[in-house]
């Protein structure tokens, strides 16, 4: 259960999976990270985004809020 949600579901994205889930491109979200609208955390010298993060996007892009 290593690196895994309660869902089942990875714990972290990496930047090019956040964009493909997203459906942004990778370019949009580095920026975001860059200027601190997409918090990371580094993962054996990796960034890594929070699923949470990413979940919590996804709905509001759902529910018509900003992304």
């Amino acid at each position: 259960m290593i690196n895994q949600t309660p869902a089942n579901g990875p714990a972290f994205y990496t930047i090019k999976q956040a964009a493909w889930l997203l459906g942004v491109s990778v370019d949009a979200v580095a920026r975001d990270v860059r200027v601190g609208l997409i918090p990371v955390v580094r993962r054996r010298s990796r960034s890594m985004i929070p699923a949470a993060v990413i979940n919590r996007r996804l709905v509001k892009s759902v529910k018509g809020g900003d992304a």
